[in-house]
């Protein structure tokens, strides 16, 4: 499977809010870390960040706007049906993702999906 293949997969499980296809598309050493976050480490501790924020915004949607593969990377820039945007940068080794870092607004992201601000 080519990056950019288990990338799209990738958005398939987000899409359908599968905390567990999810989990099981990363190494159990993985590092996700979306920059408005903190890193998340380890494969369990992803999963568990996908089902609290499934839980947290329902309405999230990927919606690719393109894939794009170099080596064992894969670039998706994304948008969401209310025009909210990002884009992540996958690293794929043994057809798991290694590290997944993501840039997007999450102030912008918390007032479109009325979260309520950390204090």
């Amino acid at each position: 499977m080519t990056p950019a293949q288990l990338v799209q997969q990738w958005v398939d499980a987000f899409n359908n809010a599968d905390a567990g296809a999810l989990e099981a598309m990363y190494a159990t050493d993985a590092v996700n870390h979306q920059m408005p976050n903190h890193a998340v480490h380890g494969k369990e501790a992803i999963g568990q960040m996908f089902r609290n924020e499934f839980a947290m915004a329902s309405e999230m949607h990927c919606i690719p706007v393109q894939i794009i593969e170099q080596g064992n990377w894969a670039v998706l820039e994304w948008r969401d049906p209310k025009g909210f945007g990002g884009c992540g940068f996958f690293e794929i080794k043994n057809n798991l993702i290694q590290t997944q870092r993501g840039y997007w607004d999450k102030l912008s992201f918390y007032k479109l999906h009325n979260i309520p601000l950390p204090q």
